[in-house]
């Protein structure tokens, strides 16, 4: 189709789902009960970890709705659909965004989790986005004006950029970046000159968090061997927890694990990969919503003992979203997540790969694989001022517009939010409706710790 047939689709779109219907939320006469909805996620999870996660999910409303992924996703499934497809996030909140170092070596800003990627509406992932800035918004007590400029700032920020989107060429879209050289000029028209250094500070000190940082921080040399050190419950070596009278070949298994992991890469960063052997593996949780989900760290070295390569392989399942916009095409979950995240992201993890691992029972799990630390970088949420925020929320919202843009058909996209604020201005109503959902979802699920229905603890 020529551009102006693409635009015609998008403005075609509006009689199916208005813009402004977007505005409205209202829980359905027969909506599952949200404790119910995470505890169905229990079966692929380490039943002992489940404590944990969900003492990390009833620290706030914020830090509820990030592990509730599949909460909203249901709740989405019900509202206005335009029927425009993209590659959609599936988790799209704040804290899904930041920096990490590129395979240039450049701090790149983007989106940085990957678990719950599908073909899927790109109105979720802009609503889920722009309810996380709201809730997080309301728990630093901002004022009502302050939480809807930061979320409108978003919206804002999508609609702009895939306008913009939408007029560059095919191939321009899919270079487009923003880097921390981009992205500072932005903070030092609106912050004050020791706000911009302390960010470029931190943003300068990411750039050390890597294997080298992790090999000091995560390891011990115990009868003049490294080996990961043991901080249970968050890091637990996998030769304790399998014990000692175990006759699992573990290292022999491991070194098996990444070759078949290492036919998912490029030939050359396979051939990098093998330059490396094995020394140790451990479980490590991470996040919120992925407490209890299988998630290991091997300990790996090159050249010598100074020369270490940290890789983290995450267990993978079925998306969040599958029940309501159908199946992956994929029959590795794990290969959803990295087919996904390379083509939404700028500039992906040279490690990022995927394989279906057995463990020590023999029962197989879907993992991807990936760098553990690699320059990341992310905002500190908890004491984000309102003007960071919203310029903060407007570069996640171009983010989102950029990755939306490169796998669906922007111009159709663009035509239909228009050049006006009332796509903005419902998504506003929207995100504000659905926070004081998620904080009705929020006491429900704290009841039922109280009560006992919900484990809550340090777990093992």
């Amino acid at each position: 189709m020529t551009p102006e047939d693409r635009a015609a689709v998008g403005k075609d779109a509006r009689s199916r789902a208005p813009r402004s219907a977007h505005g409205a939320w209202a829980p359905a006469a027969d909506r599952p009960d949200p404790v119910a909805t995470l505890r169905g996620q229990e079966s692929y999870r380490i039943a002992s970890l489940l404590p944990l996660r969900y003492e990390r999910m009833l620290v706030s409303p914020f830090t509820f709705y990030r592990g509730a992924a599949a909460v909203m996703a249901a709740d989405l499934a019900g509202t206005p659909d335009s029927g425009l497809r993209v590659q959609v996030c599936g988790d799209a909140h704040l804290a899904n965004f930041g920096a990490f170092a590129s395979p240039e070596r450049r701090m790149v800003f983007d989106i940085n989790d990957f678990d719950e990627t599908l073909p899927g509406p790109w109105e979720w992932d802009v609503k889920r986005l722009a309810t996380s800035i709201a809730i997080a918004a309301q728990d630093r007590e901002f004022t009502d004006a302050e939480v809807a400029a930061a979320t409108l700032a978003a919206v804002e920020g999508y609609r702009k950029a895939m306008n913009e989107f939408a007029a560059m060429r095919n191939i321009a879209v899919w270079y487009a970046s923003l880097d921390s050289a981009q992205l500072l000029p932005r903070l030092e028209a609106n912050l004050s000159s020791d706000s911009v250094q302390r960010v470029a500070k931190r943003v300068s000190k990411a750039t050390g968090k890597n294997s080298l940082r992790a090999f000091e921080k995560l390891t011990e040399v115990v009868d003049g061997h490294v080996r990961i050190a043991n901080d249970p419950p968050v890091l637990v070596r996998m030769a304790d927890i399998l014990g000692e009278q175990s006759d699992y070949d573990l290292t022999g298994q491991i070194e098996r694990w990444l070759r078949m992991y290492g036919r998912s890469l490029q030939r050359d960063r396979r051939h990098l990969l093998e330059s490396f052997r094995v020394v140790d593996i451990g479980r490590k949780v991470v996040g919120v919503g992925s407490v209890g989900t299988r998630c290991w760290i091997a300990l790996m070295l090159g050249r010598d003992d100074s020369d270490p390569l940290f890789l983290q392989l995450k267990q993978a399942t079925s998306s969040v979203l599958e029940p309501f916009v159908g199946r992956s095409t994929f029959a590795n979950s794990g290969q959803r997540v990295v087919e996904g995240q390379r083509l939404m992201q700028t500039a992906s993890d040279i490690f990022l790969g995927w394989d279906r691992i057995p463990n020590a029972a023999g029962e197989e799990h879907d993992f991807y694989v990936r760098q553990l630390w690699d320059g990341k970088f992310s905002v500190d949420l908890d004491t984000i001022q309102p003007v960071p925020l919203r310029i903060y929320a407007d570069v996640c919202g171009w983010t989102l517009a950029r990755a939306h843009a490169r796998s669906g058909d922007r111009i159709a996209i663009a035509a239909y939010l228009g050049t006006g604020d009332r796509f903005d201005r419902a998504i506003l109503d929207f995100a504000l409706a659905y926070a004081q959902q998620n904080e009705c979802d929020y006491a429900v699920a704290r009841a039922a710790a109280e009560s006992g229905a919900l484990p809550v603890g340090p777990g093992t």
